[in-house]
């Protein structure tokens, strides 16, 4: 079977899956959590607890700040000890709220995160008769956002304009990122429950047909998900192509569907809603058990790492002791990166508080991470080559080193996803995506 694959550009760096068949392990709960009010794309959640007051496991401790945003809830029971402002792993402030668990003699019911079975919220006949704007509610309730990276609140996604329909919904699977394992063991682990949580989001959509995109380099993966689908005639698991960025939205519309989505414009616009495998998970979580967002799986991995692995850890631990379960951070290392290696960013405070959206750690070795002498650019166009979007990337570097940010914008630089093809591809070594997301910079402030 040929596999399918976006249609233009795209590298193909060392998947470096070091991490893959390692099972899922539960990291201790914490006694503490940092949670920030911002950890989604839009407005920031509006803080609805006091200091001193005392909060149950799974509570919201933030509503939506406006309807591009998401609720913020505590993984853990406690009392509310500060609402400051703290460092993200960036470095900037941000608000959030500190909450610490109570001491007691008693022992903790659970020692251990994990996704247990325990008792349903709703029975599968309750579920079958829930409409599709419940499902909806529950998600926003939830507060679920998406899980590949971007942690755009799913709600948003399932509010379709008006006057625009999808017909097909898209499951990200391909986890196209160097090092990343947390999709390919969740799809192992829990194929069944991702379908369940596809089927409620289809409901939610008024879809009829999903589609479930996974590069060919995890076929466990693949053989797990086929095997729950297979008398489902409106749910196919399509093998990809391995090659980066199968897992950008636009290139796994354009590989699943064929379709395009135009310059500036949605997936909505091609008839298509795309979420990742690991929402799809926290959906059927939320519908079937009444859980919010508070826990997810992360990989900690790097060649050097002693425990690299895959672990459920809560959203507002601090990032040192998720580092700590892969054996903590070896003396070679020059960075951290949020992320993947591509697309990632690089971890300036170790212990800030983990966020929703963070689903890996790669700690990277000093001989890894030092930026090669940048060289003249030699015009051999290997970047325009690479651009999964058709743009001319050298040339929107030279406009951002001039600051001529209105003619980047001719030239298309708002429709550069960053994916950092170009500079991976380039024998000169030019930092060309930083030099890109100074021009959109640049944009912002002129307004």
């Amino acid at each position: 079977m040929k596999l399918k694959r976006f249609k233009n550009g795209g590298v193909h760096p060392d998947p470096m899956k070091l991490t893959a068949g390692k099972p899922i392990v539960g990291a201790p709960c914490p006694r503490k959590v940092t949670l920030f009010l911002s950890q989604h794309i839009g407005a920031p959640a509006k803080c609805i607890v006091k200091v001193g007051e005392k909060v149950e496991e799974g509570q919201m401790v933030a509503e939506a700040g406006g309807f591009v945003s998401a609720p913020v809830h505590t993984p853990i029971a406690g009392v509310v000890k500060k609402i400051d402002l703290v460092r993200d792993s960036q470095g900037l402030w941000k608000e959030a709220i500190l909450i610490e668990e109570e001491p007691s003699e008693e022992p903790k019911k659970s020692q251990t995160l994990g996704f247990d079975q325990k008792n349903p919220l709703r029975s599968d006949d309750q579920i079958e008769k829930l409409s599709g704007k419940e499902i909806v509610d529950i998600i926003a309730e939830a507060g679920i956002v998406g899980l590949g990276g971007a942690a755009f609140p799913t709600r948003v996604k399932l509010t379709l304009p008006p006057g625009k329909k999808a017909d097909v919904f898209l499951i990200n699977g391909a986890e196209c990122e160097p090092y990343l394992t947390c999709d390919d063991a969740l799809m192992r682990a829990y194929p069944g429950e991702i379908v369940r949580g596809i089927r409620y989001l289809m409901k939610a959509s008024g879809t009829s047909k999903a589609m479930i995109g996974i590069e060919a380099n995890k076929p466990e993966a693949i053989e797990a998900l086929e095997m729950v689908t297979m008398s489902s005639p409106d749910i196919e698991v399509v093998p990809l192509r391995t090659a980066y960025p199968q897992g950008g939205e636009k290139q796994l519309i354009q590989a699943l569907t064929g379709r395009a989505v135009p310059a500036g414009g949605l997936p909505i616009d091609a008839g298509v809603i795309v979420d990742n495998v690991a929402t799809a998970f926290a959906v059927y979580r939320a519908v079937k058990f009444g859980e919010p967002l508070v826990k997810r799986v992360a990989t900690v991995t790097g060649v050097d790492v002693k425990d690299a692995g895959n672990f459920i850890v809560a959203v507002g631990t601090d990032m040192n002791s998720v580092l700590e379960l892969a054996g903590g951070i070896p003396e070679e290392t020059g960075k951290i990166i949020s992320g993947g290696p591509m697309m990632g960013r690089a971890v300036s405070q170790p212990d800030a508080p983990l966020m929703k959206a963070n689903g890996g750690f790669v700690l990277m070795p000093k001989t890894d991470t030092a930026r090669g002498e940048v060289a003249p650019c030699v015009r051999c166009c290997k970047c325009v080559d690479a651009c999964p979007m058709n743009l001319q990337p050298y040339l929107l570097q030279i406009l951002a080193e001039y600051e001529l940010p209105d003619d980047a914008k001719e030239n298309g630089v708002l429709n550069c996803m960053e994916c950092g093809c170009c500079s991976f591809i380039c024998p000169s070594n030019r930092p060309i995506v930083d030099f890109i997301k100074l021009s959109k910079l640049q944009l912002r402030k002129k307004g």
